[in-house]
Order: C-alpha cells, then sequence, then structure tokens
C-alpha cells in the first residue's frame, strides 16, 4: 500500500518585532499660541514624543504637569501670571516624581534662564533652535543622563553665577572620586563616557554620581553643576 503524502512542513513564524520604546510624554507651556503649535508640529513628527497637554500661562502649566504627569515640560520663561521660574519650583516641589523641565528662551543669557536652572530646571533652549536640536534635547533631559548643552551653561555661570561668601561645606566632603565625577558632568559627559574615562564600571559611576548629588544637595546634574560653578569648585571663566 502507498504511503499517504507527508504534508507540507509550515513555514517557520517570522520572529515578533522588538517592542517599541515608551513615548516620551511632554507639556508645552507658552503663552504664544504660535509657538506652542509650532513645537507640537515638530514633535508630533517624532514617532518616540507626544505632546499630552498645552498651557498659556505658568499657573495652568503647574495644573496641566499635575493632572497630566509628563515625562518632559518646554516651558517658557517669561509668561503671566506665574513666569517660569516660578512655575518650574512648584513643580519639582509638589510633585513626588517630577518631570523634566526644560526652559524656552529667545536670549540665551538671560538672567531668568540661569534662575530656573538653579531651582531646578535640566536644561534650556533656544526659541530658535532647529528641530533637530529640538528633539534631541527632549530626548536627553529625557534620559537624564548627561548635561544639556554644557558650554551654555558654563557661560551663563560666568556672566551671573551667584557666588557663595565662603565654599559651602559640602566642597571638603567630596572624595577624589567624586570631584572627577562633577568635573566629568560638566563638561557634558554622559555615564557611560565617564565609566570609560575613569576606568570603572557604569554603576561605580552611577554611585558616585548619586554620592555627589546628596553631599551638594541637588536634585539633578544641572543643579550639582550650577552648585559647584557658584562654589568656586568650578571655573566659568
Amino acid at each position: 500500500m502507498t504511503p499517504p503524502p507527508t504534508p507540507p512542513t509550515p513555514p517557520a513564524s517570522a520572529p515578533a518585532p522588538p517592542p517599541a520604546p515608551p513615548s516620551i510624554r511632554i507639556v508645552v507651556a507658552d503663552d504664544e499660541h504660535m509657538v506652542r503649535t509650532a513645537l507640537r508640529a515638530i514633535l508630533a513628527a517624532e514617532p518616540d514624543l507626544v505632546v499630552v497637554g498645552e498651557a498659556a500661562t505658568g499657573a495652568e502649566a503647574v495644573s496641566v504637569v499635575r493632572e497630566l504627569r509628563p515625562d518632559v515640560v518646554l516651558m517658557d520663561v517669561r509668561m503671566p501670571e506665574t513666569d517660569g521660574i516660578r512655575a518650574t519650583e512648584r513643580i519639582l516641589a509638589t510633585l513626588d516624581a517630577p518631570p523634566r523641565v526644560v526652559v524656552v528662551t529667545t536670549f540665551e543669557n538671560d538672567a531668568y534662564v540661569y534662575d530656573a536652572l538653579r531651582v531646578g530646571a535640566a536644561g534650556f533652549l533656544l526659541k530658535r533652535a532647529d528641530a533637530d536640536t529640538l528633539v534631541q534635547a527632549v530626548r536627553l533631559v529625557a534620559r537624564s543622563d548627561c548635561l544639556l548643552f554644557p558650554s551654555a551653561v558654563r557661560s551663563l555661570a560666568a556672566q551671573h553665577a551667584r557666588a557663595y561668601p565662603a565654599p559651602p561645606a559640602w566642597a571638603a566632603r567630596l572624595t577624589g572620586r567624586e570631584r572627577e565625577v562633577l568635573r566629568h558632568l560638566a563638561d557634558g559627559l554622559t555615564n557611560a563616557e565617564i565609566a570609560r574615562r575613569m576606568r570603572v564600571g557604569p554603576a561605580t559611576v552611577k554611585t558616585h554620581v548619586a554620592a555627589v548629588l546628596a553631599k551638594t544637595g541637588t536634585r539633578d546634574r544641572t543643579q550639582a553643576v550650577i552648585a559647584a560653578y557658584e562654589a568656586g569648585f568650578l571655573s566659568a571663566g
């Protein structure tokens, strides 16, 4: 008897595509409708970025952020009712897991921008920045892995830093390795770059960064670098 034909082997299923990275959720706060519209259009063109809300005043920005809990806020510095500095301060002080705030300004040497960095903004952008710069800045601060535009921060510190009357106590408490890490943070290096420079593991760098933040009493690496300039630990000249 002739054996029945062997059924064809079904084709192997294609491997499942890797999961898409989570979207970065953004709130845009600016008192000019055209600016908000332009920023939304640029960000919406990116698959990993989504604008979840807008605000036209600083007070509204605080309310919208509390409700929507975005990852990043693009915050105009000069707005009615509550300016971007006070809005940033209130957001960071009242939320357990606050977003990263990037202040958006017309003038890069504006004292308002420096004040925003002092109270906790993660960085700043110029309104004339091109689309690629805007997108990369949002992704960078969302990762929280390095200082945004370190040379611009240094320039701001050179013009607006408010020096301590005497070196703060934390300056003497930093270990040699922590001092080295703080200098690398000011240069805008990522944790991976610092690890290669210091010939240590990334976990060790994270430990040193955490110690620097704890000893300087700062929220993130931007504030730590600002504090270092004002303490005279870093030279802004």
